[in-house]
């Protein structure tokens, strides 16, 4: 069946389809051979280029999305020429498609990190515009008080723009040691994902981040259940709640492809206790 050409290059991962409307009015995406124009559709069967560039076309459009508890040390690249870990090296292979990461996290932040099959989810949750919230413990070493919270709150002048925090609150995190009281637990929220975003608003106060862990992204939360290094996939339900947070009309979800998550998991569990699943 054939579906709108900047659907399939958005389902591929390449841009969002608005994005994608602007390549191909510019004439950088071509259909078996002939440049393609804004309308025109494309079916499984076509072969597609963008730049020259043959593109997968991604038949399957059940979305998957995986949860990863990310450990500090791992790069969030396909590889790494220095050799280090990367936060693809444990997922499942997929038969079609690739994993996209929503977002990154750098290689000293540990926590929750989103991966999905479905490109245009994937747009659209890291795109700033739709404004979906990322949420943080961050351990400070340095003096915080109300006055440092209502400037970052209120918004500070960084070297690519304005950047706040939503909310910034004192915690408490079980088993931590203060050492000598120099050092606090911060919740924070913020509704975008610039490079080191979190860490440099509370380094522009002087501050210093010793830790930092990503605890939720939109309305997906990292339960304490799922260890550092291991993934889990969402259930239906938490994957259309990702769909409309980003006012994306979700597809239907196939009883098949529940089926499939629950062998997985299954499978992992398994694996884990050293048995074999049949």
């Amino acid at each position: 069946m054939s579906e709108k050409l900047q659907k399939v290059l958005a389902t591929a991962g390449l841009g969002s389809r608005r994005e994608l409307e602007k390549w191909i009015s510019a004439g950088r995406v071509s259909v078996n051979g002939s440049v393609a124009k804004l309308g025109d559709r494309a079916e499984s069967d076509d072969r597609i280029l963008v730049d020259g560039r043959p593109v997968n076309i991604v038949t399957d459009e059940t979305p998957r999305v995986l949860m990863y508890s990310k450990p500090e040390g791992e790069v969030c690249t396909t590889s790494d020429p220095d050799g280090r870990p990367t936060v693809f090296d444990r997922l499942p292979s997929l038969s079609r498609g690739r994993w996209i990461a929503i977002g990154r996290l750098d290689i000293n932040t540990s926590g929750l990190l989103l991966f999905t099959n479905h490109g245009e989810l994937a747009n659209r949750l890291m795109h700033p515009s739709y404004e979906v919230k990322r949420e943080y413990m961050a351990r400070i070493h340095g003096t915080v008080d109300e006055a440092m919270i209502k400037r970052l709150t209120e918004g500070v002048l960084l070297e690519d723009g304005v950047a706040r925090f939503q909310s910034v609150k004192a915690q408490h995190a079980r088993g931590e040691h203060d050492e000598g009281g120099s050092n606090r637990w911060f919740r924070v929220i913020l509704a975008e994902g610039r490079t080191r975003e979190v860490r440099r608003l509370w380094e522009s106060q002087d501050v210093e981040v010793n830790r930092l862990k990503r605890i939720s992204y939109g309305p997906i939360d990292l339960p304490s259940i799922v260890r550092s290094s291991d993934f889990i996939e969402l259930d239906p339900k938490q994957v259309i709640s990702l769909f409309h947070a980003v006012n994306l009309r979700a597809p239907r979800i196939s009883e098949k492809s529940v089926v499939r998550e629950m062998r997985e998991r299954k499978e992992k569990k398994l694996r884990a206790r050293g048995n074999t699943y049949k």
